[in-house]
């Protein structure tokens, strides 16, 4: 059944809004992929902060002119479902990617992390990026390993001066005896 005038314009709304909201955008071909996959794919997205559209694509071009997605015009050509990250820049990126791995049949078109496509190699670098969360904890674990070294450093001069002396009190005692 085609969609009337009114529910083509709220659908290329929405669109626009998700992609001007978004962080990053993956664009990729489902065509073969089961329906039962799409749906645990789409379970995936919900829990990992990730939008995905299968919208037409005249439509997904006409919603996407004017954002930072635009340069998708070219991919929209087939059966296209769109990601995008709302949070973390590479979720959608990981979502392709991890399904990718398990379905052959779902092959990504594209990916943008602003104005420009990246290249297809760069998925797998932009999947394996840290989140938000896990960053901060390795940058706090960098400026803190210098504080725990001198730390122990500190903490090392009245051991050996602790040693020292008891080294000088066994060598008193041994020569008394």
């Amino acid at each position: 059944m085609p969609m009337r005038i009114d529910d083509k314009k709220v659908a290329v709304e929405e669109l626009n809004k998700i992609a001007n909201k978004a962080i990053s955008a993956v664009a990729a071909d489902y065509h073969g992929t089961s329906v039962s996959e799409l749906t645990k794919l789409r379970e995936e997205a919900r829990n990992s902060s990730v939008h995905l559209k299968v919208i037409r694509n005249t439509l997904a071009k006409r919603a996407l002119t004017d954002t930072k997605f635009s340069c998708f015009d070219e991919l929209l050509v087939g059966p296209t479902i769109l990601a995008f990250s709302l949070d973390d820049p590479a979720s959608a990126a990981k979502l392709a990617n991890n399904f990718n791995k398990v379905n052959s049949n779902f092959k990504v078109k594209g990916l943008s992390m602003g104005e420009t496509l990246l290249e297809l190699s760069r998925l797998s670098d932009i999947a394996n990026l840290p989140t938000k969360e896990e960053a901060i904890a390795q940058l706090a674990g960098l400026l803190n390993a210098p504080l725990v070294k001198l730390v122990s450093l500190i903490n090392e001069i009245p051991t050996k001066l602790t040693r020292t002396l008891e080294a000088v009190k066994q060598q008193k005692q041994q020569a008394e005896s």
